[in-house]
């Protein structure tokens, strides 16, 4: 039996979501992100917007420029994130190999489901339609032999694509796109193919492994000669291990107080740990992301012996993370914070504690043996599950926030 694949994408998803709540924006250039006239930028954008040339990662400044006339709208996460829930579960009614890859992404095994749901293209067919149904929404949907492939065809005929890459068909569909859409090759990579004569996905694959790995190093060798084979590379393993989750912000006026870079660290804490929870998953490597006022970014993290259980344990490193480099270095005008190495098994090892363990006398830290604070874990779940019921909970300590993250 082949092996059968669909990779389904969520098109533009936040901005889709606004016109679909909003329909008064369809068909308008919708962007996602800063308001015009303030510093920060463009988390998504409506494809109406993208004619334009706006993108994600944008400046907002550099967006207005080109689209003076869009509607600029605040990110809603919580709202982008129940619908991902609501998609997810939809899929799951189809196969139960669903690998959620990140709020508008999911890879799903199809292998072996012709008898439910009739051919892929049927089954992908009926997946499009449910969906639009219910939430009103588009998606892209890419088949083929392997999650990689599935990937890239998925981004072939966008939006409300579908597109199918047969066996036998792999070479051919590859040498269709550009080298620049071969998922996983940066700027720099794409850079030194085009120096040392590589511009095409055919020439790509004519080199041999071993000159490949001279050029781009022994990793970096092997994973372009895989995929322009239309091989499989292995970018969604069910480990996740090379999956992250992490939120920034871009402060309205470059800081330096440091009581403003502590309470911004904590609230970017506190988003991150809300989406580890919403996401059932957990991870032992935390980062930050650090850019000064004249745009020199720097990077730092630190692996830790188990899974951070709270919060003001992801802040506890962070904070030391940003201490270490923020020394004299001038005002900050960015901040990130995240967790790396993820990994969905783990969590099913910690001990689930009572919420508030231990009686008065009770001094201990309330760990699980492994460093890992069940207490503080407990409480984080329980505020998290009043959060996506509709309850509004903040922390003291964010009471007096002076900008909250965009």
């Amino acid at each position: 039996m082949d092996p059968v694949y669909f990779h389904v994408d969520l098109d533009a998803f936040f901005a889709s979501v606004e016109q679909a709540d909003n329909p008064e924006l369809r068909g308008k250039a919708v962007i996602i992100g800063a308001a015009p006239g303030h510093r920060g930028v463009v988390a998504a954008c409506s494809y109406e917007a993208r004619v334009f040339g706006v993108r994600s990662a944008m400046p907002i400044s550099e967006a207005y420029r080109r689209c003076p006339d869009a509607v600029y709208l605040p990110v809603r996460m919580q709202r982008y994130h129940e619908l991902s829930r609501s998609i997810m579960a939809l899929l799951e009614e189809y196969t139960p190999k669903v690998q959620q890859i990140s709020v508008d992404e999911a890879s799903l095994d199809m292998t072996g489901t012709e008898r439910l749901f009739g051919e892929s293209e049927n089954a992908a067919r009926l997946i499009k339609e449910r969906v639009k149904a219910e939430t009103g929404l588009t998606i892209s949907i890419g088949i083929a032999p392997n999650r990689y492939l599935a990937k890239l065809a998925s981004e072939y005929d966008k939006p409300d694509g579908l597109f199918r890459v047969h066996r036998g068909e792999e070479t051919v569909f590859l040498d269709s796109l550009d080298l620049s859409d071969l998922w996983g090759l940066g700027k720099k990579t794409l850079a030194r193919l085009e120096q040392i004569g590589i511009d095409t996905v055919a020439r790509l694959r004519s080199r041999t492994l071993e000159s490949l790995q001279a050029e781009a190093g022994r990793a970096g060798g092997s994973y372009l000669y895989t995929i322009a084979r239309g091989e499989d590379p292995g970018i969604y393993r069910q480990d996740r291990k090379s999956h992250s989750i992490s939120s920034e912000t871009t402060f309205e006026n470059d800081t330096d107080d440091p009581e403003e870079v502590n309470r911004t660290l904590l609230e970017l804490s506190h988003q991150v740990m809300f989406r580890v929870l919403g996401e059932g998953i957990t991870a032992k490597t935390v980062f930050v992301k650090i850019r000064f006022a004249d745009f020199r970014t720097t990077t730092a993290q630190r692996s830790l012996s188990a899974p951070p259980g709270s919060a003001e344990e992801i802040f506890s490193h962070v904070k030391e993370l940003v201490n270490e480099r923020w020394t004299g270095g001038g005002p900050l005008r960015l901040l990130g914070v995240g967790v790396s190495a993820v990994n969905d098994q783990e969590r099913s090892s910690l001990r689930q504690g009572e919420l508030f363990a231990g009686g008065p006398d009770d001094r201990g830290s309330g760990t699980d043996g492994k460093g890992t604070d069940t207490r503080r874990t407990r409480l984080e779940e329980t505020v998290f599950k009043m959060r996506q019921k509709g309850n509004s909970l903040t922390k003291a300590s964010l009471l007096n926030r002076k900008k909250r993250p965009e």
